[in-house]
Formats: structure tokens, sequence, C-alpha cells
């Protein structure tokens, strides 16, 4: 940034070449020269005037370097009254920074000296030119003495800076100096007197910023109604984005309370978190709403829009006023009725569960065209992109309702974790990203029971998935620690969200859920509008078990779980012996066990989890009541049921556990033979289970290759979606690494020989006789989806020709009668097939369609074509164009990565783009984590892994985990053409025709 020049009085900014040398330093007597007649004894007088006052300057300087230095260390000694406050400021000081302590700036954190206690916040938006002015009013009480205040500030202009003490004493304090230390976006204000221990202060300070385009901060966006542009503004303040946008104390240990108004012209209107407590209007037609003040809450959960939407409003049960605002037309339309609607339920259903009352008076959904998330769970005023809360039910899959659904469910559910009780610091992020994506399936089950979700769903799309990055070399624990502000960014990722929730599931199914739910009402009642650590939840979940006389450290157990990177393998075999007994071992699981060798300093640790591993014995008419088993050593030798030679064992039944299990080769024999025979013996999830575990551990090379492909030889047998799906996701795996292999048709081949009988047994869905479609249960209805994707994929002719078909009648008839649920594939497939006047149809229809889950799967079709041109055409739009939202720019990029035809265009395409595409999507590290995966998992030559090195090194990506990531994965794929591409081709040279 640019240095500003300023006088010592009025305190405006300094360089950063005084902010690396300047300590803090005393007031000094001013020293009055009387010259002397004659000036060559002035002279004298005056140079040893100069220099005793020189040396006297540097003693006190010193001194003072020396007393701030003890004071810091008196700070760590002594701390404050609250406690948690404390650990959680002065628990990540590094050494470096105890080194600097006169210079807090420098500091990841801010200094452990200030506390806030309440903003009024005064903004006015100028949507003409995009830009807003503010003054803040921060009111603050003095923890420990100092005369320094550190906040936050980013992009913004400070103008006028006041501060005032709780004392008599009137008038504003002395400013020494202040100065914007950039390097950790902090603002740094240098007062002439300490402020004292338990005094309150004010601050007081104006500024000017830009409304950003960027998606962070105060961010504006546009859309079109009736052929005209309009725009609104909107913030994003999470995790570290509130400093853009105010000066302020921008951690989340730091909460308060808020006042905010809002001034805008009259065209417009205003939201934020809490209810608008009162309108003024100016005669220049514009107007000032001023909201109620809200309970103490983080910054990162502030938040306020200024729009031109309308909107539908429900009252909860409770009371509590909802409402969905959004583009005129889409209210008009009835797009947002769906969320609302399950909106009033949730609410109802989380106060019942949490035994905690909603704490505000409203709560607005706000669907807004561009978002760098999903969504996003400010306390009052949640915020979506349109795509994950606007639903048309005319033309929209079940598959999009159910991620839209999942969607506000997670965000409902943070209302409680998350804003009511928040995260000390984000290295526990998990503690309410976690919480909130295992509730996604409570809460979803509580909407549609018979969707099954925590017991079926959850296996495949949390579990299974989170599991595939987890076992990967580059992994972190879930609670890792934060030394830079880019740290940050990096916390929330699928670790965080979904390891968080399989280890939520889990912790619920040891206690029990009748005791896990009276543990999570006792963490939220004792945190509530505070802070809280793991350990915090850890002490809660401990007594809960107590007081029920099971004696379970559960902080002893959980922290093998958080702290440590991965999750174990579980071995399980029968011995020889004749007294029933198994042997059961664990071990890290990592797909490159080389990993081990070559990074020694990583895995040298003794890695070993306390493991709730539940077991069962079954033959091929009966399964056992499961047994639980706490596993804590490498290995260990169990007496279990009667064992005998045709009797398999079973490990992580229901897989509620995080981990995988394996067999011996005998046991895994048994297991196929019971799933072909009468694979209903075994539950849904177990079987699910079984497949997504056979297929991991001969990738990784715990079993032989034939293992896995000679399990899905029972699906024609199967008539329940969750297998099928986890056997999909697994083929498609495999079908990555084969698609460009000589043989791969002996695949593709053996994978249609499982499909087809199912296929043409399930048909496709059936219409009544006036044309409208006839549901059928919803998993039939996602079974045959499943099924029609993979006859589809794999290339079964006749389900090409009922795509084409399809399509042909659409076209022709210029009426869609292609079933919602199977669009996509319909889309897909027909664009793939047939010529280019097919793909400008669907890009015809992709611009006209109002419906967003629509445009989604018509832009998604587009990058199945076969013809390069075309698929170029569409990246360099999807990039240039309005028309198509910054998430779904990535997946654009990503869907033709997965085409294998578009495999290197998007490869190529990414590398050359990469700079605008880290400048758009840099900051939000969740979607460029997306983008960077997406784009090279599909990798798989020598070729291709030195390119993606030497792309790494060029762009300045090395330390980007992401990338690092990428080359893990892009090694195992290669590793795994050396090592087992032979031998898996040679079992499908020899199977069985059936």
């Amino acid at each position: 940034m640019g240095i500003e020049d300023t006088g010592m009085r009025n305190g405006r900014a300094l360089s950063d070449q005084w902010a690396d040398s300047v300590v803090v330093r005393p007031r000094t007597t001013e020293q009055h020269i009387t010259v002397h007649k004659r000036l060559v004894l002035g002279f004298a007088i005056s140079i040893l005037t100069l220099i005793i006052v020189t040396a006297i300057a540097i003693t006190l300087s010193v001194s003072f370097e020396r007393c701030a230095a003890e004071s810091s260390g008196a700070l760590a000694a002594n701390g404050s009254s609250n406690s948690k406050w404390k650990q959680s400021r002065d628990g990540n000081i590094s050494h470096r920074d105890s080194e600097d302590g006169q210079q807090p700036w420098r500091h990841l954190r801010l200094p452990a000296t200030l506390r806030p206690r309440h903003y009024d916040l005064r903004l006015t938006v100028h949507m003409e030119n995009f830009s807003f002015s503010g003054e803040v009013n921060i009111e603050f009480e003095c923890v420990n003495s100092t005369k320094l205040i550190v906040l936050h500030s980013d992009r913004l202009e400070l103008d006028k800076v006041l501060v005032f003490s709780d004392s008599k004493k009137a008038g504003a304090m002395r400013i020494q100096r202040r100065f914007h230390y950039q390097p950790k976006q902090v603002y740094v204000i240098a007062l002439h007197r300490e402020m004292k221990p338990l005094r309150t202060y004010k601050i007081n300070i104006t500024f000017t910023a830009h409304i950003e385009h960027e998606l962070l901060g105060f961010f504006r966006s546009s859309y079109m109604l009736n052929g005209e542009r309009r725009f609104l503004a909107v913030t994003q303040f999470s995790p570290t984005h509130a400093r853009k946008a105010f000066p302020c104390f921008d951690e989340p240990i730091y909460k308060a309370t808020f006042r905010v108004s809002l001034k805008h012209e009259s065209l417009y209107q205003s939201l934020s978190n809490m209810p608008v407590e009162a309108t003024t209007s100016d005669e220049d037609g514009w107007v000032t709403n001023h909201f109620s003040m809200t309970p103490r809450m983080s910054t990162y959960y502030l938040a306020w829009a200024v729009c031109n939407f309308t909107y539908k409003e429900a009252v909860a049960d409770n009371g509590v006023l909802i409402r969905l605002y959004a583009r005129p037309d889409a209210i008009q339309s009835g797009s947002g009725d769906y969320a609302l609607r399950i909106t009033k339920r949730l609410l109802q259903f989380y106060q019942d569960y949490f035994k905690v009352k909603y704490s505000l008076p409203k709560l607005d959904l706000l669907a807004v065209p561009k978002h760098p998330y999903a969504a996003m769970e400010n306390w009052g005023l949640s915020v979506f992109v349109e795509q994950k809360i606007l639903l048309d039910p005319d033309v929209s899959s079940f598959s999009y309702q159910m991620e839209l659904t999942m969607v506000v469910v997670h965000e409902i559910c943070h209302q409680w974790f998350g804003d009511l009780v928040t995260p000390v610091w984000w290295e526990d992020v998990w503690l309410k990203e976690g919480f909130a994506h295992y509730f996604e399936y409570i809460g979803t089950d509580f909407l549609f029971p018979k969707w099954n979700m925590e017991k079926q769903r959850f296996l495949t799309d949390v579990l299974h998935e989170v599991m595939l990055l987890d076992g990967l070399a580059s992994s972190h624990p879930i609670s890792q620690q934060v030394f830079e502000a880019t740290d940050i960014d990096r916390v929330f990722d699928w670790i965080a969200y979904k390891k968080g929730a399989a280890l939520i599931r889990m912790l619920a199914n040891v206690m029990g859920q009748t005791l896990f739910q009276r543990a999570l009402n006792d963490y939220l009642m004792t945190h509530m509008y505070g802070n809280a650590a793991r350990d915090d939840l850890w002490n809660k979940l401990s007594e809960a078990m107590q007081r029920e006389g099971k004696d379970i450290n559960i902080t002893q157990v959980m922290d093998r779980w958080t702290l440590q990177m991965g999750y174990p393998v579980v071995t399980i075999s029968k011995n020889d012996s004749l007294d029933n007994s198994i042997t059961i071992s664990q071990e890290h699981f990592v797909y490159d066990t080389d990993a081990k060798i070559q990074n020694p300093e990583l895995f040298n640790k003794s890695f070993q989890w306390q493991i709730p591993l539940t077991l069962a014995v079954g033959n091929a008419s009966h399964i056992s009541t499961e047994t639980i088993i706490w596993v804590t050593n490498k290995s260990e030798a169990h007496r279990v049921g009667h064992v005998v030679g045709e009797t398999w064992l079973l490990g992580n039944i229901n897989q509620t556990g995080y981990f995988r299990v394996n067999y011996d080769l005998h046991n895994w024999k048994l297991l196929i033979q019971q799933l072909t025979r009468n694979p209903t013996i075994i539950s849904v999830g177990n079987r699910a289970g079984l497949i997504d575990d056979v297929f991991n551990l001969a990738r990784a090379g715990y079993l032989p290759q034939n293992v896995p492909l000679q399990m899905i030889s029972y699906l024609s047998q199967e008539t329940e979606f969750l297998p099928w799906h986890a056997a999909s996701r697994a083929l498609y795996q495999l079908d990555k690494l084969l698609d460009r292999t000589l043989d791969h048709s002996l695949f593709s081949d053996y994978v249609l020989r499982q499909v087809e009988p199912k296929y043409h047994k399930l048909g496709w869905p059936a219409t009544s006789p006036d044309g409208s479609l006839m549901h059928s249960a919803y998993q039939t209805e996602e079974l045959q989806r499943e099924v029609i994707m993979l006859a589809c994929s794999f290339g079964n002719k006749h389900c090409h020709r009922q795509a084409v078909s399809l399509i042909s009648d659409w076209i022709s008839s210029n009426k869609n009668r292609i079933p919602p649920n199977v669009r996509d594939i319909v889309y897909c497939t027909g664009v793939s097939l047939m010529d280019e006047d097919v793909w400008e149809f669907i890009w015809m229809k992709f611009h006209s369609s109002t419906a967003v889950s629509e445009k989604k799967v018509l832009l998604e079709a587009l990058t199945c074509s076969d013809n390069i041109f075309l698929l170029n055409r569409l990246l360099n739009l999807s990039l240039t164009s309005d028309l198509v939202p910054d998430q779904d720019v990535i997946d654009v990029i990503i869907h033709v990565a997965r085409n294998p035809l578009g495999r290197h265009l998007a490869w190529r395409y990414f590398r050359e783009k990469w700079d605008i595409l880290n400048s758009r999507y840099g900051e939000a590290l969740f979607m460029n984590s997306k983008l960077i995966s997406g784009v090279t998992e599909f990798l798989n030559t020598e070729a291709e892994l030195n390119e993606l090195k030497e792309f790494i090194l060029t762009s300045g990506g090395e330390s980007a985990p992401a990338f690092a990531r990428a080359v893990e994965i892009v090694q195992a794929n290669v590793k795994w053409h050396i090592l087992f591409q032979e031998q898996f081709y040679q079992w499908l040279r020899k199977a069985p025709d059936g």
C-alpha cells in the first residue's frame, strides 16, 4: 500500500519502514534554549543540549521497551478474568511473536489487552458509484494496561480517529501516532497516556471504502429484470472480511453487541441481522433504517444488504417472523416457497431437539445471484446463492431438491452451532461446520423420514467421500493450528465439514441418541452467546456419560481422532485355534503406502486410535447381534461367538465408525458368497460399506484387484439404492483411470454385464396417458436414476437411443416431456451423441430459461459435447459472460475435464487462465481447491504428472495444499497403472460372462 505522510499530532498513517522500527516512547519535556547574544557560545550550548537530550531519550526508550516486554510477560502470567478468552489469545502466540512483544501489530492475533463490548455502526451506501462511508463507535474494556489500540482494517480509508475515556475528564485522549500495518491488516493507534485495566473507553472512527466487485467484505452483484440490469450490495464477512467493511476487532473470540444504521436511496431497501427499529426519511429521497441491537456475537456474523428485492413471509410456531427475499420475478413465480416452508418447520425442530430457544425475533433468507459459497449463516440474515435456495418443482430433479434442502438445513443449524456458540478460534472450525453438516442428515430425516438420509446417504455422500481425501499422505488433522492469516481460509475444507460430521456421528452412536442430545443441550446452555473449544465439548459429553455410569473419557478417546491426521484400517482375521478367537489389528490407512518410507518424519509417530469396533458373526441364514470392542492396541486377540468354517465376520456395523475394515481373504470370499446367495442378511448400510471398503483397499494395495470386481457381480440381485450408489462411485473412479487405456472396453463391458439386467427390469420413468409423470417411491426413483446413469455412461445402446429419442421429441414439439429426475442424464447423453444443432438448442434454452435449477443442468449438459471447438467456446463464454454465475464457471471447467474428450482442453485452459481464475477465486480457497482438484484428478500419465509439477513451480503454487493433494493423487494414478493395471485386466479377460 501507498505511504501516507503525516505529522505527529494529527496522527495519520506512517510508512511501513517506520512501523518496522517504532516502539511506543514516553513523552519527554520540551527543552527551551535561550540563545546567547554571542553566536559562537550559543551554538556550542545548542550542540551540548542536543547531545544530552538525545542520550536521555535513548535511555528512556530502552527502559520503556524493557517495561513493555515485562508487561507482555505479566499479561501471559496473570491473564484476564475470562480464562477461555485468555487461553485463546495466549495459546496462539509464537516464539517470534514473543520476541516482538513491543510490536503487537506484527502478530497473527490481536493483543489481549482490550476487549470490545459494543459497536454503534452508521453507514451511508452510494449504489450509484458503488461506494460507502461510515462512522463506527466502539466501546471497549481495557484488560491490561496499554497505550496501544490495535484493531483490524483492510481496504478502508480512515479519516477521523478519536479515543475517549470513561473518566470525567472531558475531551478526547491525545493520540501520539496512528498507522496502518498492511501485512496483518491492522490499524494501530498509539496514545500518549496509558489506558487502565477494568476501565471502559470508546473509539470513534470515520471511514470510506468501495463496494467491491470481489465477492468478499461488502460487495456488489447484479441481475436482469425485464431487460434492465439491477444491482444489489451484500456482505460476506466470514472468516476475516468484516475488516473490509468497518474497523473492528475481527476475531471470533471478540464478541460484542452491534447496533447498525443504513442510509441509502429510498428506491432500495436494507436488511440486517435484527429488525428495523425506526426509519427516518430525508427530503432528498434518502432513508435511514435503524436496526435493533444484536445479542453478543462475533464480527463475522454481522451482515447487511441493500437491494430492491421482494419477499414472502411465514411465522414459525414459536412466533419468529421468517422472510425469504429474492428477485421479484423469483418471488412471483413461487421459487422461494419451498425453502420458506421447510425453514418454518426446521426452526421448531432445532428448538425442540436442542431444547434451546432460537434467540432472535426474525430470520431472513436472502437469495443473491452471486456469492463465494453456497450460503452463509449470518445470525438472523442467512445469505444463499440462488441455486441453493430457489426451487421450481416443475423442472427440478429430486437430487436438486435434496441438495437445496440440505443447504437450508445446514444454515439453520448454524443459528445454534456457530451463531449462538462460536468456536474460540479457527483451528476448531469443525465444531460448527461438522455439527451443521451432520445435522443436514438429521434435519432432512425430520422433514422427509422416507429419505432415510442419516443411515444411508450419509455413508456415500459424507463418510466415503471424506475418506478418499483423508487417506492421502497430504491430509491434516481436523484440528489444525493456524499460524498465518492464509491458514484461516484453509481450515474450511472437507476435513472440517465431512470428517467433523463423521466423528460426531460416531460419538452419537457410541453414546446413544438420547444421551448425546442431552449433552448437546448442556453444551449449548453453558456456552450460549459465548465461545467454546473442543475440550468444552468433550467435557460435556464425558459428564453426560459419567452421569449414566459409563466411565469413558471422551477427551482421551477423541484427541486421537482430532489431533492425528487420517484414520485407521482395522484388520480382522480368524485364528486357527479352537477357542473362537480372532486377531484385530489397526494401522494408519494411506493410499500411498510408500509415503511412510519416503516421509519418515510424518509417519514415525505411532499412529494409534481408540476404536469403537462393532462386530457381528453371520452365516447363510443368520447374523448375530452386534457387540462392541474397544480396540486400543496395534494388535489384540478377542474371543467372539461360535466361529466355524462357513461363518463370516462383519465389522463396523452400519458403518457408524470412521475407519475401514479389512479381513483375511477367506472371510472376503465368504462375504461375497453371502451377497451372491442372499444379500439381505447383511444390512443395506453394510452392503454399501463393503463395496466402498473393498474397492479402496484394492486401490491402496491391501487386496488383489479381482476382489472388488468379484464383489459387484452380485449387483443384479441388489434391490436397494445405496449399494448401487456406492458401486457407481467406485466404478466412476476406476473409469477415470482406465478410459484412455487400450483395453478399456474389457472394463466397460464387465460393468454393463452387471448393470443391464437391472436396467432392463427397472426401465425408464413412466408417464400416464395424459403425459404427466407417474411418481414412484423415493428409493425406487433414485435406484432407477442410478442404473440409467450407469447404463448410459458405460455405453448401453438402448439407453443411448432412449436419450436421443427424448431430446428429438423436445426439439420437434418444443415441449419438454423429459422427466426432471433424469434430465441431466438425457441432456448430457444427447449432446454427446447428436450434432452441433442440439448443442445450439441446449445453449438457447440455457439463455431463455428462468428456472435456476434448469439453467444449471442445461449448462452442465453443454460440457458433454465431443466437439472440441464447442467445448472451447463454452469455456471462454463461461469466464467472460455475466450469464454464468461464478460458482458455475468452476463447475463448467470441472465438467469439461470429466469429459474424456475435453480432459486435455480443460487442463490446458486451466493453466492458461490460472492468473485470472486465481485472482477471482483466490481468497475463496474452498472454491479454488474445488477447481484445482476437479481439473487435475483425471490426470494419470507420467507426462501429465510432470506437467502438473512444472505448472506448480512456474505459477508459485508450491505452498497451496490443494496442489500438494493434486500431485499426490496424480502420482497415485500413475503408480496404480504401473503396479495394478495388468493384474486388473488379466482377471477381466478370464472373468465369467455372468
